[in-house]
């Protein structure tokens, strides 16, 4: 059901955070739900199923809804159902978000380079990021998947930050913020685990080298910020 708008009727309220408990009207077996949200609910609410969370060893698993086009990631997810009387371990969301930046340095000549890797699980060049976690903002995200991945520690240029929104496969629906980074020193430590390859490269090279449109302009607005 992952996807689905569904009406929810609403019967009580769990926790503080806006965490609720309601049932599926047009569902047979009145399927129970958690709904979470920003605001205050009640009665009859149109849904979009957001997340499946499961309990040990699958032993219990319950739907998790949020009222149409309020969006929530799992660690938001996971900090709601963190008070439920069922110890939740894993949460599948439909809703995924990465931070990362644009990471850039200037050469013995001043030129600038730009940092391209290559994932385990991607085919085409890209710019480093990853999966926001509980109590991070995106800014922290940023430099410590950077870091991570990298073993870079870069310095975030203010007044530049771009989203890039796409769906890779099904029902996820990924959102990936991206700064802009100066780094200081050209040596790469890869984290083996995630990335396979790294190369320092011209933006006109980058722009020849990354396939996914969403890249591209990104690298576009770099041009425009760095005025070259």
């Amino acid at each position: 059901m992952l996807g689905k708008n569904v009406t929810i009727e609403i019967f009580g309220t769990l926790t503080e955070k806006r965490l609720y408990s309601g049932y599926i009207v047009d569902s047979s077996d009145r399927r129970q739900v958690y709904v979470i949200t920003d605001s205050e609910l009640h009665g009859t609410i149109d849904c979009t199923v957001i997340a499946s969370a499961m309990g040990d060893n699958g032993s219990q698993t319950r739907l998790v809804a949020a009222p149409i086009d309020e969006v929530f990631y799992e660690p938001d997810i996971a900090e709601r159902l963190y008070n439920t009387s069922v110890p939740f371990k894993k949460i599948n969301c439909i809703y995924e978000k990465s931070c990362g930046a644009v990471i850039y340095r200037l050469n013995e000549r001043n030129d600038i380079k730009i940092l391209l890797v290559k994932n385990h699980n991607g085919k085409c060049w890209t710019f480093p990021k990853g999966h926001i976690e509980s109590g991070e903002n995106e800014e922290q995200t940023a430099l410590r998947e950077i870091k991570e991945e990298t073993g870079l520690n870069v310095e975030i240029v203010p007044g530049f930050r771009q989203i890039s929104c796409y769906r890779p496969f099904g029902k996820i629906r990924k959102t990936a913020v991206f700064f802009l980074a100066k780094a200081e020193r050209s040596v790469v430590s890869m984290q083996q685990s995630e990335i396979d390859y790294y190369l320092w490269v011209s933006i006109d090279e980058a722009m020849k080298m990354c396939r996914h449109e969403n890249d591209m302009n990104i690298l576009k607005e770099v041009r425009k910020k760095l005025a070259v």
